[in-house]
């Protein structure tokens, strides 16, 4: 062969490999997901948000829920028998209200069990997915987020702040105008939130509590809602995921960068056996500083 022909192959092998690549994660995606329906008797959903790279440029792409997640997500639905129950894995930081309030409907409307599992975080809509749940499933250390609306770059009850800070007369029409918007989707969301969260049996007054503490802007909109905070909201929330889970996401990575930030040898450590003599600095001999 040339030295021209080992070129031609070299690019046809660079132009193949990912594609190869990118088949082999999905079926190994696939084979996890199988695993986790055989054991608990369900569908397995996916809804699961990180970064991609554009090919060739690779410009990072910031992904989150949006119209066709929604149509897909009503498709697994559909093609699910009405009493089996239904496993989505959650991992977003949250996206298109429409979209996430089609989700949680027709999950509300599911006969079956429905379950959310939480390995990082469910942000914004991911939330409001989490509270159409028979139960959430959560890391000991993933979080919720609030349901506050965001209008253009400002959250809603900010932008209703400056109705009360001053005189109407004061204001200019375009601020007026983004009130009054504000006003109807925080409206809006919270009547999605007590409808979503009454179709699993809470009662309509704790459902109102609930979906005045996440849509009235208490917290900024980044806020993370631990797991023993969610509890205390009222919501069905509990800790520890299944170890395909944990398996599954690591089958989403994040794009590579260029100086990785955080570097670990890849294995789970066992405990070792205690010393029998404690070493120096022990925390129960003397002040550590």
């Amino acid at each position: 062969m040339s030295p021209f022909d080992f070129i031609w192959l070299f690019f046809l092998f660079s132009a193949v490999e990912p594609w190869i690549h990118q088949r082999l994660i999905a079926s190994q995606r696939l084979r996890l997901m199988r695993k986790l329906e055989r054991q608990r008797s369900s569908r397995v959903i996916t809804l699961i948000h990180r970064q991609e790279a554009m090919a060739f440029l690779g410009i990072p792409i910031a992904r989150y829920i949006d119209i066709e997640d929604s149509e897909a997500v009503l498709r697994a639905i559909r093609l699910t028998p009405p009493e089996m129950p239904i496993d989505l894995i959650v991992h977003t930081p949250g996206g298109i209200v429409l979209a996430a309030e089609q989700i949680a409907r027709a999950l509300c409307r599911h006969p079956g069990t429905v379950t959310v599992f939480v390995p990082h975080y469910a942000m914004s809509g991911g939330t409001l997915l989490a509270l159409s749940a028979d139960e959430i499933r959560m890391d000991e250390h993933a979080v919720l987020g609030p349901l506050d609306p965001q209008i253009g770059q400002y959250p809603a009850a900010s932008i209703l702040q400056v109705l009360e800070a001053k005189p109407v007369a004061e204001i200019d029409d375009e601020t007026l105008i983004l009130a009054d918007l504000s006003r109807k989707a925080m409206a809006q969301v919270a009547d999605a939130v007590v409808d979503v969260v009454t179709a699993n049996g809470t009662a309509v007054e704790q459902a109102r509590s609930i979906a005045q503490t996440l849509v009235s802007g208490r917290w900024t909109h980044d806020y993370p809602i631990t797991v023993s905070e969610a509890q205390h909201l009222g919501l069905h929330v509990a800790s520890g995921l299944p170890e395909e889970i944990y398996a599954l996401m690591d089958l989403y990575p994040q794009p590579g960068q260029r100086r990785p930030s955080v570097g670990y040898v890849p294995i789970p450590y066992h405990q070792a056996p205690a010393s029998p003599n404690p070493p120096r600095g022990n925390r129960t001999g003397g002040t550590r500083r």
